[in-house]
Formats: C-alpha cells, structure tokens, sequence
C-alpha cells in the first residue's frame, strides 16, 4: 500500500509527532492553515469516514475524544477549535487515508469554504 500515513505511522516518513498510543497517532500538519492545525490519524488504514463500519465505531469515538483532548492541551478550548474531516478529493481530502484537523488560534468563518 502507498499511503503517506500508513508510512509516518511505520516511521518509514519522519513527522513531528505530538501524542501517539494503540489506536492512533497525531502530528503537525506540514501545510498548517491555523497557528495549531494538527492531524488525528488512526493507526488502521480506513480510506475515509465512509469506509468506516460498526466495527470501528469504539475507533471512531476516540478519534474524535483525542481531538477534544489535544485541542484542550493546545489550550485551544477558551477561544474554539475546528475539527473537520475530508470524505473523497471534492472535499478537499489529499491523503487518502482517514484523519482528522483540529484547527486553532485563529478566527474561523462560516461557511468553511
């Protein structure tokens, strides 16, 4: 398989790592569009939020309680945070393996884009 997570998660790409434990690894995102702009990634190569099964729903819900947990850490939670998640390139998604932004330390819009 070709994908850049699975290779940063194997350590075969290097990338600043904040937090990693049995389900999922985070990093910085090396094209940041927010002062913080981390990446949620799951350890177990899902293409996209629509690959996801009831199997992976425990998976699912940690995902997005790590995201809550680091935007915390980031001390993101007085002013918000944004979590999004790419499903297919129309929108916006360039990595084709499930993750999730957390966006911080700016002013959002709304909508998105």
């Amino acid at each position: 398989m070709d994908c850049l997570f699975c290779e940063i998660i194997n350590r075969n790409i290097p990338a600043q790592i904040v937090h990693e434990d049995e389900h999922a690894v985070a990093i910085q995102d090396i094209h940041p569009q927010a002062p913080v702009h981390l990446l949620v990634i799951p350890r177990k190569h899902l293409t996209s939020l629509a690959d996801g099964r009831a199997e992976d729903e425990v998976l699912l819900g940690h995902l997005h309680l790590l995201a809550a947990r680091l935007a915390r850490e980031q001390g993101l939670e007085p002013k918000g945070y944004r979590t999004v998640i790419n499903s297919g390139a129309g929108a916006g998604q360039s990595v084709f393996h499930l993750h999730i932004h957390v966006l911080g330390g700016r002013a959002f819009q709304w909508p998105p884009g």
